[in-house]
């Protein structure tokens, strides 16, 4: 039985590296791997109306506070102890994520991400100066200069706008959404429901 298994990200979103770097323990419970999908974030929250956690709750008595203390929980149970809040947030993330578009037309999408998301929460750094991604994706072995060239290309853009287009038509309203099949799950603490959707599905398919 074939699962189509997605993971739409934006690089903006720290719930998005989160899910991340939690996700290997996913694939590895269900033995299946996630297709990781660039989007834009920007783009999504235009489409759909929507803003930033940050900026819709604000106004919201301690539900900020709230939140803080879920994202202190998980990244205490799944020990994301390199995670530093970047000081630049909210980052335009428009050339890392055509660069993403880039790396996966290449083959090199898991070492890009690995690069970008380390230098966005874990080393962070301005990662929307052209010449901070160059050198930021140059420390962590990739070709900055080549990648960011190739951003330029009217395909590159054209299909990051596809990307994005096309998961708000599947029901995405924010970063990250997680796909199995048809079946939508949004946020990082919709892993566990992600890992169960699944093995339900190859348990069903046995």
């Amino acid at each position: 039985m074939t699962i189509e298994l997605d993971f739409c990200f934006d690089f903006a979103s720290p719930n998005a590296y989160f899910s991340y770097k939690v996700a290997p323990k996913v694939e590895a419970a269900i033995d299946t791997q996630f297709n990781y999908i660039p989007v834009l974030l920007g783009g999504i929250f235009k489409a759909c109306d929507n803003q930033a956690p940050m900026l819709a709750f604000a106004h919201i008595k301690n539900k900020p506070d709230y939140e803080r203390i879920e994202i202190e929980r998980f990244i205490a149970k799944h020990q994301l102890n390199e995670f530093n809040f970047n000081p630049n947030f909210p980052v335009n993330t428009l050339q890392v994520m055509r660069g993403a578009i880039v790396a996966k037309d290449e083959g090199i999408l898991a070492a890009y991400m690995e690069a970008v998301f380390h230098h966005m929460w874990e080393a962070p750094k301005k990662m929307d100066d052209l010449e901070v991604i160059i050198s930021a994706l140059n420390e962590s072995g990739l070709d900055g200069e080549h990648i960011m060239q190739r951003t330029q290309e009217p395909d590159i853009k054209k299909l990051l706008i596809d990307n994005t287009n096309a998961t708000v038509e599947r029901g995405s309203f924010g970063i990250p959404t997680f796909f199995v099949n048809n079946d939508i799950y949004y946020g990082k603490d919709r892993l566990r429901d992600v890992e169960e959707a699944v093995l339900a599905l190859q348990s069903t398919a046995k």
